[in-house]
C-alpha cells in the first residue's frame, strides 16, 4: 500500500519530557525509523496527569518547536505536532485551557484510561469534554485489562460518541497473542477507528506503523486500512471523523454433546 502522508496520533518522540525518549540522540534516531517507515506527520504526545508525568501546554508547544528546528538542521522530513496523551482525571474539564489537542481547535484529544481499569466516571469526563466541543479519542483500549475481559464497554463510550485509537504494536503481536486477537476483534466490529504507533525509544516499540496498516488491508480489506489513514489525517485537522457500522461483540455459544 501506498501513502502519500502517513500521519501517527501517538508518539513519544520528544526528548526527556516522559519515559519515550531520553535524550535529542534517541529522538532523532526515532525521527529517522518513523521517516523509514513511511511517517510524514506525528502528533507528539507526551503523558500528562498520569502518575508520573505533567507536561503543561506551553511546554510541550515549545519543545515541539525547538525539536522541529532540530529535524529541518538535519533535513529530516518529518512534521511534527503539539499534543498530549491526557491521562483520565475527575477534574481534567477545570485543567481544560492547559490541554492539548489532537488539532488546534481541540476538536479531538487523545484520552488515556488506566491500564488495569476504567474508572467509573470515564463517561461523565468523556460527556464534560464533549459539551466543551472536544471529541475523545481514546487510546490503546485493547491494552486495558478492564476492556480486555469485556470489549463491549469500549462499545458504551463508542456509543456515547468517543472515538478509539489502536496500538499498531499491538495487532501485529508485539504485546502477545491475547492482544493481538483483541485487536482483531475490535477492528473487524468496528470498535476503534485509527491506528497509531504509540513509539518510544523502548524494546518492542518501534515504528511498525505502515506494517500493520498491510495487515489490516489483508485482513479486512484495503477500504478500511485506507480509512484507519484517512481518520488520521482528518483528526490532525480537526475534520469530522464519526464511527460507523461499530457492533457489539456477541458473546461465542458453547455447545455441550453428551
Amino acid at each position: 500500500m501506498h501513502f502519500e502522508k502517513l500521519v501517527d496520533l501517538h508518539c513519544h518522540i520528544l526528548p526527556g519530557i516522559d519515559d519515550g525518549s531520553p535524550d535529542l540522540e534517541h529522538s532523532l534516531f526515532l525521527a529517522n525509523e518513523a521517516v523509514k517507515d513511511g511517517v510524514t506527520h506525528i502528533l507528539a504526545t507526551p503523558h500528562h496527569l498520569d502518575n508520573e508525568y505533567v507536561n503543561h501546554k506551553d511546554k510541550v508547544i515549545q519543545l515541539v518547536q525547538d525539536f522541529q528546528r532540530e529535524l529541518d538542521a538535519r533535513e529530516i522530513r518529518l512534521k511534527i505536532f503539539p499534543g498530549q496523551e491526557v491521562h483520565l482525571n475527575g477534574d481534567l474539564p477545570q485543567r481544560y485551557p492547559d490541554l492539548l489537542g489532537a488539532d488546534e481547535r481541540k476538536n479531538y484529544m487523545m484520552l488515556e484510561f488506566p491500564h488495569t481499569n476504567v474508572p467509573a466516571y470515564a463517561k461523565r469526563i468523556i460527556f464534560e469534554l464533549q459539551k466543551l466541543g472536544t471529541t475523545p479519542v481514546i487510546v490503546h483500549p485493547e491494552r486495558n485489562k478492564e476492556i480486555q475481559k469485556d470489549l463491549n464497554l469500549l462499545y458504551e463510550f463508542i456509543q456515547q460518541g468517543a472515538l478509539a485509537q489502536l496500538t499498531a504494536t499491538s495487532y501485529i503481536g508485539g504485546f502477545g497473542d491475547h492482544v493481538a486477537d483483541i485487536s482483531n476483534e475490535l477492528i473487524e466490529h468496528r470498535l476503534v477507528q485509527v491506528v497509531a504507533s504509540d513509539a518510544h525509544t523502548l524494546k518492542g516499540r518501534d515504528f511498525v506503523l505502515h506494517e500493520a496498516l498491510e495487515k489490516i488491508a489483508r485482513d479486512h480489506g484495503e477500504c478500511v486500512a485506507y480509512e484507519f489513514e484517512n481518520n488520521a489525517e482528518n483528526i490532525l485537522n480537526g475534520s469530522s471523523v464519526t464511527a460507523k457500522g461499530y457492533r457489539k461483540i456477541e458473546k461465542k455459544k458453547f455447545f455441550w454433546f453428551f
